[in-house]
């Protein structure tokens, strides 16, 4: 499985034929058995995201690709089942995925969202992380059998004061929904993803920004068109797919959660599904704009401590 043309350096099409066999099986699976939560979207980011793109932060040690995302799935789900404010059912998932992470010491952003999931789509079934820990399982094997972490280092440096910013600013945005009455809305999985991933970059730019916020906000704009026109969830998945290819070629933007937003369609309830892409979008324009007054705040810090550096290391004349 060649993720890249040595002659062009450019990602070849066998592995993205692949990936999305396999999450179109997914959607079969999910359709065949009649259980929407076989479908897991986070699932088809992580597929692109390790079978073609072979982001190294996520495949560089593979027992954590199953292990992380599954132990996150039951801490969602064990939260979800407690009678208490569902802003901070959000809050208590998302602080104990953080410090499980830190106790593990890994980076896995879509193990975020796998934890997440069950309380966007209100899942109480323990099916659901047998579920997970299938398709992770899954997901591992390639990575193993086709040997593509091979020559990864396994450990990277891992900041983990941008798990605490992290925190921050999801608890920010769930504070604006639930001020506003939209609380119900407020977890849209693939873009908490993103927004971590966008903390750890070392550059971070209102260009990238910009182009996180209107791919992922037409990612699902066409998951709702294509969700409210076609009937087949197989035949709609795979038109997903395809059309999210073209808008990450068009933007030239590897962002594995534009794979899986659209399918956040067929797992939501209908009432919020016409609302998704408005969502996004504000999700988008919110979380990312505070990643991005953060990280300018960083980096003009850095800046001031190296000039001043720089400034005492010369001796006086």
């Amino acid at each position: 499985m060649n993720a890249t043309d040595p002659a062009t350096n450019k990602i070849s099409k066998m592995p993205y034929v692949i990936a999305i066999l396999f999450i179109l099986l997914m959607i079969g699976l999910s359709e065949l058995l009649q259980h929407s939560e076989i479908i897991l979207p986070e699932v088809a980011a992580m597929a692109i995201a390790m079978w073609v793109y072979r982001e190294p932060g996520w495949i560089r040690r593979p027992s954590v690709i199953f292990i992380a995302p599954t132990v996150t799935a039951a801490i969602g789900l064990i939260i979800n089942q407690f009678q208490i404010f569902y802003p901070i059912k959000i809050v208590l998932t998302l602080m104990f995925m953080m410090l499980f992470l830190r106790l593990i010491r890994s980076n896995l952003a879509p193990a975020i969202a796998t934890g997440l999931l069950p309380l966007a789509i209100h899942s109480e079934d323990w099916s659901f992380v047998w579920i997970v820990f299938g398709f992770t399982l899954t997901l591992m094997a390639g990575v193993v059998v086709f040997q593509l972490h091979k020559n990864l280092a396994t450990k990277s440096m891992i900041q983990y004061k941008y798990m605490v910013i992290f925190l921050g600013i999801s608890l920010c945005w769930l504070s604006v929904c639930w001020l506003l009455g939209y609380e119900q809305m407020a977890v849209i999985p693939p873009i908490f993803v993103v927004v971590y991933e966008s903390l750890q970059k070392p550059m971070y730019t209102a260009k990238i920004a910009f182009k996180q916020g209107i791919t992922l906000t037409l990612s699902a704009a066409v998951g709702v068109l294509i969700f409210m026109q076609v009937d087949s969830q197989v035949l709609a998945a795979f038109m997903d797919m395809i059309v999210v290819v073209m808008i990450s070629r068009l933007f030239q933007a590897r962002i594995p959660a534009l794979y899986a937003i659209p399918l956040l369609t067929f797992i939501f309830p209908a009432e919020k599904v016409w609302s998704l892409p408005l969502v996004t979008l504000f999700a988008s324009l919110f979380m990312f704009s505070l990643v991005l007054f953060y990280k300018y705040g960083e980096e003009r810090t850095l800046n001031r401590k190296t000039k001043g550096s720089s400034h005492n290391s010369v001796s006086p004349s």
